[in-house]
């Protein structure tokens, strides 16, 4: 029997007494406040990220529409400048960045674990009220005089600027600690409180992912901050760093910034693909193929992501075997990411895929970053990126590995451990039609300004000459398809919460060790230990119709057989 018949069946399992449940309300707005579970942390973390989404989106509908026509349309040219600067800097900063790590990572990894908690619970709860605080900071630098430099906070405008350079700064800083919080608890996690059968080779490979991310949020992180700092005394204090009326160089700003952000763009992609690995094995109904390359190069993306900020500025004047070896380092980072791709590809092949709203999710993720992956090859290559650096096309290569990769691969990973999370199937009907929109759309919005950034339209341009219209138009009409999908995705989960099915603990059939607890899950994630074995050892999975979903063979047989001797 298919998954998707298995969602006919009923569910009036796995029902718990509601103190027992981490979803339980009884105790108030202090019983979340305070909470130390994984759990709720997990969902606190979501409603926020998501609610820093829908404000980041509101600021990119509003850059679209204001690109409609050559000239203005909706607002002046500093409103635009303020605009987009606040679309980046909240859509990198407070969704992007946490939204994986924190919230899937959060929620996910004890219970891959078989552990009860992570590590260091109030330090989870720290790193939580650390994004509200810097959130707020960032956010108070939209009624405080705005904020104009763009989101990478370039010198030496933003040493000059009376937009609140500062405001946004603290709160980015503050984030930061946030970031570097959740990677030391993942990381101290993983390494104390696996279980002993579980050794580094019989991870799931999203726990690699998150380790490997967390790697990164630990070392590069600090960078950031001290950038920060360096930038805040400078206009506090007068100190010539990067001013050069001061003595100071404006480029170091630039190595600074990308020794950090260029990592940071790995903080954001390798939560995503350790997503597409749990979904492309489970619902491919194999092992995932070469899962030991496929980890290693997990690793490898997060050390070598370390070596090729230089690419960022090839146009800034940096010597020519600066270039050439920073251009290297580019194209060699690239392979562990084709490693990855090719392995799904490979556990897909005579697979029986089975197409649920994860897998087409899952799908479109892999269409689309390799569109992403495959562009930055002509910004890695010198001579090309001389002529694309600071066009659209650059626009377009960001999105489609930051909003195709990470975003859509969010959006699986929401629909895939929602069951988990909620207790509560969806309608797969809405949401296949959400990511068919999704997909669409996202297409429709970004692949035209590959075209605009060939032809040499600038990013971040108010006004533009007359024969770049069409293909913003065609831009600004993906980008309002492309919110009404999301609108419908939004709307099919929201709608289970009320007239969803009840779910089995395990809907899909996954040999993790998340499906072997309740859905939702119980205070302490497991009423007794779950049982060992290979996170994709599919076969060790049966349907059983009469115990309302998927459970492990030797469980139900071992319950079979109980019930047999009551008899």
């Amino acid at each position: 029997m298919s998954v998707l018949q298995m969602e006919t069946e009923s569910a009036a399992v796995n029902e718990r007494p509601s103190a027992e449940n981490y979803l339980n309300c009884s105790h108030g707005f202090w019983s979340w406040a305070a909470t130390r579970d994984h759990k709720r942390i997990a969902i606190m973390y979501l409603i926020s990220v998501l609610g820093a989404f829908l404000l980041g989106g509101i600021f990119a509908i509003l850059i679209r529409m204001e690109l409609w026509t050559p000239q203005r349309t909706i607002m002046d040219h500093d409103t635009y400048n303020h605009t987009f600067t606040l679309h980046g800097a909240v859509m990198t900063f407070l969704f992007i960045i946490p939204s994986i790590p924190a919230a899937w990572g959060n929620f996910v990894l004890p219970v891959m674990l078989g552990a009860k908690d992570v590590a260091f619970p109030k330090m989870n709860l720290a790193s939580y009220y650390l994004w509200v605080g810097g959130a707020l900071f960032l956010l108070a630098a939209i009624v405080l005089g705005g904020l104009d430099t763009g989101w990478t906070f370039y010198t030496p405008y933003s040493t000059t600027t009376n937009s609140s350079v500062i405001t946004a700064s603290i709160g980015v800083f503050i984030l930061g600690f946030s970031s570097i919080f959740t990677g030391l608890n993942f990381i101290v996690t993983m390494h104390t409180m696996r279980p002993v059968w579980m050794t580094w080779f019989r991870m799931p490979l999203f726990l690699w992912s998150l380790y490997a991310t967390s790697i990164i949020q630990v070392l590069a992180t600090p960078v950031l901050g001290i950038t920060l700092t360096l930038l805040v005394a400078e206009r506090a204090l007068g100190i010539g760093i990067f001013d050069p009326k001061l003595g100071g160089d404006p480029v170091l700003f630039q190595h600074f910034f990308w020794f950090y952000s260029h990592p940071a763009v790995y903080i954001m992609i390798l939560p995503a693909m350790g997503i597409i690995s749990e979904i492309i094995s489970v619902f491919s109904r194999k092992p995932i193929f070469g899962y030991r390359f496929v980890a290693y190069s997990s690793i490898a993306i997060a050390l070598l992501g370390f070596l090729v900020w230089g690419h960022h500025m090839f146009t800034s004047g940096q010597s020519r075997i600066s270039a050439i070896v920073f251009s290297a380092l580019t194209f060699s980072v690239s392979i562990p990411s084709g490693i990855k791709v090719f392995n799904w590809l490979a556990t897909m092949y005579r697979g029986s895929i089975i197409l649920t709203t994860p897998m087409c999710y899952a799908l479109s993720f892999i269409f689309l970053f390799t569109i992403g992956g495959l562009t930055g090859l002509f910004l890695g290559a010198l001579a090309t990126d001389i002529h694309l650096h600071d066009t659209y096309f650059v626009v377009a290569h960001f999105h489609y590995v930051m909003m195709g990769g990470t975003l859509v691969s969010f959006i699986a990973g929401l629909f895939y451990w929602w069951p988990k999370m909620t207790g509560r199937m969806y309608s797969e009907f809405w949401g296949r039609l959400g990511c068919f929109g999704v997909f669409a759309a996202f297409n429709l919005t970004f692949f035209p300004q590959f075209i605009l950034g060939a032809r040499g339209m600038p990013r971040r341009y108010y006004n533009y000459p007359p024969e770049f219209q069409l293909y913003h138009q065609i831009s600004t009409v993906g980008a309002f398809l492309l919110g009404a999908s999301l609108f419908v995705a939004a709307f099919t989960l929201i709608h289970s919460l009320f007239r969803g099915r009840k779910a089995p603990a395990n809907p899909w059939g996954a040999a993790s060790l998340e499906w072997q607890t309740s859905s939702p899950p119980p205070l302490h994630n497991f009423e007794s230990d779950p049982c060992a074995g290979d996170p994709y050892d599919l076969d060790s999975q049966i349907y059983d119709p009469d115990l309302s979903g998927y459970r492990f063979r030797v469980e139900s047989e071992r319950l079979h057989s109980t019930n047999d001797s009551a008899i």
